[in-house]
């Protein structure tokens, strides 16, 4: 219980430093383009349609894919976190998500794609990790998610980019 007070003292400072009208209507639609990993996986398709980056986007598809089977079907509800707001009383700028909190999904999916972005060497890595930064952000501001959830979903997307880029870099190998 120590290690939930302490990150939902982190929550609230978030709050007590960022909270302004601007950031509420922002937030949440920073938030909503990493729901179901849909900004993600419309980028992989445009990617995979184009022949340049096809491979690229092969990648980050193989990315996305590890990303909901290590995440959803696997970690959290073998960890079953709850929510910060099941803590605390908070009025959400977001419908109540389901499922649990560890680790975020937001976060898991976008940096799955970042990393397999950088790990192909693609120009758009920065762009896609500046987005992928403020999505994580975007969960603790809104209060769905602990720093630590959104850490580890940068773990995961670490791990993902890095598993993926793996399997694509043997199966060119593979080819030749």
């Amino acid at each position: 219980m120590e290690l939930v007070n302490f990150e939902l003292g982190i929550l609230d400072k978030i709050q007590e430093i960022f909270k302004s009208g601007f950031m509420d209507g922002f937030m949440p639609f920073v938030s909503k383009l990493g729901n179901e990993g849909i900004i993600w996986i419309v980028l992989a398709l445009v990617m995979l349609i184009i022949p340049k980056t096809r491979k690229i986007g092969l990648t980050v598809t193989v990315a996305l894919i590890i990303d909901v089977l290590l995440c959803n079907v696997f970690l959290k509800p073998l960890i079953g976190r709850p929510r910060p707001f099941t803590y605390n009383d908070y009025n959400l700028l977001i419908k109540i998500p389901s499922g649990f909190s560890f680790p975020s999904g937001h976060t898991a999916v976008s940096f799955s794609a970042a990393f397999a972005l950088l790990f192909s060497k693609s120009k758009i890595f920065v762009p896609a990790l500046i987005l992928a930064i403020i999505i994580g952000f975007s969960r603790m501001y809104l209060y769905v998610h602990f720093p630590t959830d959104i850490l580890a979903g940068i773990v995961v997307g670490l791990f993902c980019g890095k598993v993926s880029s793996m399997i694509i870099g043997k199966i060119d190998r593979f080819k030749e």
